[in-house]
């Protein structure tokens, strides 16, 4: 066989293996981060946006709108992404996002959401 034939051979098996592999990605972002957003509507915490906290429930609300939005744009192919551009910091006002738990000081929300992907990965291997 020429070397050009198996070359085109390589690449055209090789580009038939792509859209598998990149199928499952966005499932398993999608995944990692309904679980972040299941952990805050689920904890006893409450989530700081501009000077107001809010209950769980309320919380997972927005950050669900933020990243829908995101996703639609293709903002936040990672659940890293979707942290530094959705869950951190409010578009509206710059101010950091935080969560405070009963009996803890308040932390930035980026940390604890961190923290709840790196359960999610640990449990999930």
């Amino acid at each position: 066989m020429k070397i050009w034939k198996m070359r085109a051979l390589a690449l055209l098996v090789l580009g038939a293996s792509l859209p598998a592999v990149h199928a499952q990605a966005p499932d398993r972002t999608a995944q990692e981060i309904t679980f972040m957003l299941d952990a805050v509507a689920n904890s006893p915490c409450q989530f700081n946006r501009n000077g107001s906290w809010y209950a769980g429930p309320a919380a997972r609300a927005h950050l669900q709108d933020k990243y829908d939005y995101l996703r639609k744009r293709n903002l936040a192919p990672t659940a890293e992404l979707f942290i530094e551009r959705g869950a951190s910091v409010s578009s509206m006002s710059g101010k950091p996002y935080q969560i405070r738990c009963p009996g803890l000081a308040p932390v930035d929300s980026a940390t604890w959401l961190r923290q709840q992907l790196a359960r999610f990965r640990r449990e999930a291997s």
